[in-house]
């Protein structure tokens, strides 16, 4: 560790001499209107800045240097300096075929079509031209690779939706902020949801209009960037004008009339010190109103599963009746929850001198979530005196005609608060041809939970007290009085569950230099630490089992835990002539908790017929590291089993004292190979495409396993069964991405814009056999069920196309995009009994009822999402924007389809009718709603009207 420790500060301190001449100009559209914000790149290096409100800038080069200039919207331009000294610069309009990228490589920056890796620009223009209220769901309607889903019905998960590039799940997707890394969320997705296990950075929180470009990287990169980055990297870049801003008002609603939304943002920016600095900022507070999507629950269905033959007055199939005859829905409130954000984004850069200059960002963003849980139903929660609840005829008195106090059931509120914050100091120099950037970073985010109309219903009592009557000193018969019930009848109906927090401090050195005209180097370090925290709720929450619906941390399982690491990486980039590109980068990291490893990359680009045409292709291995959240997360969880009801399960940490009773290992980093291989292409004027080849091999992957029956001992009692992280299986992906533009068609008075882009999944798959323990195999049991390869594999489009137009005319604008979703599978649980699932089932063969359901699956079927927005500028100053999202109101839909032949003789079967069961909808209960494999909103049509003032 000392020999890392010098390494870091020896880089930190090394220095060298240099001297430059400064240039200046203008740039401009072809009405001699300022571009601010305009993109001036030395060719060959990082060195660059940005034109101010007047389109102007300023910027230190060599004298032969060539100027790189470019603008959303404009044709790239290259410019030789030549020796002069000021520059009046006019962009001439058309397609966005060479944005600068500097994502995927620490040596200087190329555009997105020289670039040896396959990289999406999205700009401003292009987020807000979707219409969607957050950045996360507005990548989603532009990127194909890149899926996420709000799910309902979810607690804590509410707080965060999972995202993914390339079906590889959050956790290894690397997101940066200008160029550095962004923490990590607080929360460890454990729902049977997409992301189960997993966690990720909290992009929703970012405020789109903080934003100027994203740059998402398609390929591995943890030699460049370490652990995370095995599918790919989004870096977003805030924007940096110096005296231009603007205030936007907006608001929102879906087509069934819920889910209201206003927002408003404020965008700004101000020079520093005559122009040598600027300080952008950006405010943005937000509140959206629930929406419901509650389906009808079938009374066959609820009483298979609520039905308990020991019951002392068992329920009957009438009562579930005469409740849902009042109640369809079963009081469910299934659907987005009540959401208020505010959000905070501020970026800034000052020039100290022709050589050096020092920048600075940070975020801060603050959340308030109220969402529900399942309504527990007057025959899920009984007021029957064998193992009742008799006192909730008190707590919540209804209008139920027989039961006491009119006691119908009560629904349990989940409230949660999320906290966001990064920030990064930093300083880029030149001495000797050599850039030099060195940065501290810092970002934290935590989430604490209240649980709200439940109570907690164990029993639990009070010490008992002895008084030895006698004077014996033994305990005889009548001399103990038990102690009084602590909850229950005294429960309260309100617990603080406690919550996580997750920090981390990350110190970075990235040095390069271009040696000649064909190679360019680069070399740096990175420290990071990292500490994760399991808030302890208040003793009511967890005591006994815990408050219903969501059970609080205990204090055994609360604590504060941490790790370091340390990391070095080399990188060369050779042009072995015009044309042919080799890059090539390795990386050292160790971890403080698991060890070391090394990785690398090499990448490769040629360009032909006269630069028309490049064909590129990389080769890397990667790694992901076990986050604190998987290794140290132990708690109890409540969940709904179809049959069985709510079951009390337990995730084992990894450094737990049952984690050993269980046979469990370390967990280990994955270990991923990552090859890619693509052409692109500029045929003619304002057109391009790109086509890329991926497939990633990823080794020991880490997940939260199915919960399994624990092992007969009085460790377990009290369990139903155990879940845990483990390194279980092999898994190999692969797939094709298309992206094609053609922009700039001259149509009447008006320009047209046409994109296609696509991913199709070729493989996702599991590779080789599931890596049980012993105690799983010996019980006959497997750590990974159909309901996991599915989350894991089938449950995001196999298929995702987007196929967008755009027109401009006077000052109108028009754009229209449709994107295809398509196929998913899922495995439902519900489908392990098959006679709750169809009418006159006695043409299914008996094995095929009770074999797990592994006969059939459900799929969702493709659909095509089309939305439309209108731009109106109504003056210099005033934009008006109105979206419709979904505008034929298109939802998901699911089906059954076989896997095996006997599903395929179930299916075939004349006399074989499906029932309306809750078995095999969404959370196995309610009918239209579903997180199981669905692959966009179930909100169905959203309006979204907004107006920007700009000042």
């Amino acid at each position: 560790m000392k020999k890392f420790t010098l390494l870091f500060f020896a880089t930190l301190c090394s220095s060298l001499l240099w001297s430059q001449s400064q240039i200046s100009g203008t740039i401009v559209d072809s009405t001699n209107e300022a571009l601010p914000g305009a993109n001036v790149i030395e060719k060959g290096t990082s060195n660059g800045t940005n034109s101010d409100f007047n389109g102007a800038f300023k910027l230190t080069v060599k004298n032969d240097a060539i100027l790189i200039i470019s603008f959303s919207g404009f044709e790239t331009q290259e410019i030789p300096v030549n020796g002069k000294k000021n520059f009046k610069i006019i962009l001439k309009e058309g397609l966005e075929l060479d944005e600068v990228v500097i994502t995927g490589s620490r040596t200087p920056s190329r555009s997105n079509t020289t670039s040896a890796l396959p990289i999406d620009v999205v700009s401003a223009k292009d987020l807000q031209s979707t219409g969607q209220t957050s950045f996360d769901k507005a990548l989603q309607y532009k990127i194909p690779s890149f899926n996420t889903v709000q799910t309902p019905v979810n607690d804590a998960t509410s707080l965060l939706d999972p995202y993914e590039i390339r079906n590889m799940g959050p956790s290894r997707t690397l997101i940066l902020i200008n160029g550095k890394r962004k923490n990590l969320s607080a929360l460890l997705y454990t729902q049977a949801a997409p992301g189960r296990g997993e966690t990720g950075s909290d992009i929703s929180g970012i405020p789109t209009d903080a934003i100027k470009t994203v740059q998402v990287l398609r390929d591995g990169a943890s030699a460049q960037y370490g652990s995370d980055a095995i599918a790919g990297v989004i870096n977003i870049i805030l924007k940096d004008n110096a005296k231009d801003g603007s205030a936007t008002f907006r608001t929102g609603i879906t087509g069934e009339g819920d889910g209201e939304m206003l927002g408003v943002s404020l965008n700004n920016g101000s020079s520093i010190g005559d122009d040598k600095g600027f300080v952008n900022y950006t405010v943005d507070i937000s509140k959206t109103a629930s929406a419901n999507r509650a389906g009808t629950v079938s009374a066959e269905g609820e009483f298979a599963d609520f039905y308990d033959s020991e019951a002392t007055t068992p329920l009957t199939l009438a009562d579930v009746q005469e409740y849902l005859k009042r109640n369809p829905d079963a009081n469910n409130i299934n659907g987005t929850p009540t959401m208020a954000a505010s959000k905070f984004s501020i970026n800034a850069g000052y020039s100290l001198s022709e050589a050096t200059e020092i920048y600075a960002n940070a975020a801060y963003v603050f959340k308030k979530v109220n969402s529900f849980a399942n309504h527990r139903t007057p025959y899920w929660r009984t007021l029957d005196t064998k193992d009742g609840y008799p006192y909730l005829a008190d707590f919540y008195p209804g209008n139920h005609p027989t039961n006491a106090g009119g006691y119908d059931g009560y629904t349990p509120t989940f409230e949660g608060d999320l906290n966001d914050y990064n920030a990064t100091v930093g300083f880029k120099t030149k001495k000797n041809d050599w850039n030099i950037d060195v940065s501290f970073t810092t970002g934290g985010n935590s989430q604490t939970y209240r649980v709200s109309e439940s109570h907690n219903g164990n029993k639990v009592y009070s010490p008992s007290t002895w008084i030895d009557a006698n004077n014996n000193g033994d305990v005889d018969t009548g001399e103990i009085t038990q102690g009084s019930e602590l909850y229950r009848e005294n429960s309260k109906k309100s617990y603080d569950t406690g919550g996580t927090a997750f920090s981390h401090k990350v110190g970075n050195i990235d040095i390069s230099r271009i040696l000649s005209d064909q190679v360019s180097v680069a070399f740096g370090t990175e420290f990071r630490s990292e500490e994760f925290e399991v808030i302890e709720g208040e003793l009511g929450s967890y005591d006994g089992g815990g408050v219903d619906s969501f059970s609080g941390n205990s204090l055994k399982n609360s604590g504060k835990f941490s790790r370091y690491n340390l990391g070095g990486y080399a990188s060369l980039d050779w042009d072995i002539n015009k044309d042919f590109l080799l890059s090539g980068t390795a990386r050292v990291e160790n971890y403080s908790d698991f060890g070391s490893t090394f990785i690398w990359k090499l990448s490769s680009r040629y360009k032909f017929a006269d630069d028309k045409y490049t064909v590129r292709g990389s080769l890397s291995t990667g790694f992901r590291a076990p986050t604190l959240h998987q290794i140290y997360t132990q708690k109890s969880q409540n969940s709904f089993v179809p049959g069985q009801g709510i079951q009390i399960g337990g995730l084992v940490s990894n450094v737990s004292s049952q984690k050993g009773l269980l046979g469990l290992k370390d967990l280990t980093a994955e270990e991923s190979t990552n090859y890619t291989i693509g052409i692109g292409g500029k045929p003619f004027r304002n057109f391009s495409f790109t086509v890329d080849y991926y497939s990633i091999k990823v080794e020991d992957r880490i997940i939260l396993s199915t919960e399994v029956k624990p092992p007969n001992t009085p460790v377990f009692k009290g369990l139903s069964d155990v879940s845990f992280f483990l390194n279980a299986m092999d898994t190999q992906t692969d797939g094709l991405d298309v992206v094609l533009g053609y922009k700039g068609i001259e149509i009447g008075d008006g320009k047209l814009g046409l994109n296609l882009s696509g991913n199709y999944t070729i493989k996702n798959e599991r590779v080789g056999k599931v890596k049980n323990p012993a105690f799983v195999t010996a019980s006959n049991q497997s750590v990974v069920n159909e309901t996991q390869e599915a989350l894991f594999f089938t449950s995001r489009p196999e298929t995702k196309w987007i196929l967008g137009a755009n027109y401009s005319i006077g000052k109108f604008g028009f754009s229209l995009n449709n994107t295809y979703f398509g196929k998913t599978k899922f495995a439902q649980l519900g489908l392990q009994n098959l006679e709750d699932i169809f009418i006159n089932a006695s043409d299914i063969p008996t094995d095929a009822l009770t074999d797990g359901g592994s006969d059939l699956k459900t799929e969702f079927t493709p659909k095509i999402v089309t939305d439309l927005g209108i731009n109106f500028t109504a003056t210099d100053r005033i934009t008006i924007a109105l979206n419709v999202n979904n505008i034929l109101n298109v939802l998901p839909e699911w089906k059954f389809t076989d896997a095996t032949t006997t599903g395929q003789a179930i299916l075939d079967g004349a006399s074989v009718t499906s029932s309306p069961s809750n078995l095999i909808t969404f959370n196995q209960r309610y009918s239209q709603m579903t997180y199981d494999g669905s692959h966009f909103s179930q909100l169905g049509t959203m309006f979204n009207l907004s107006v920007n003032y700009q000042f």
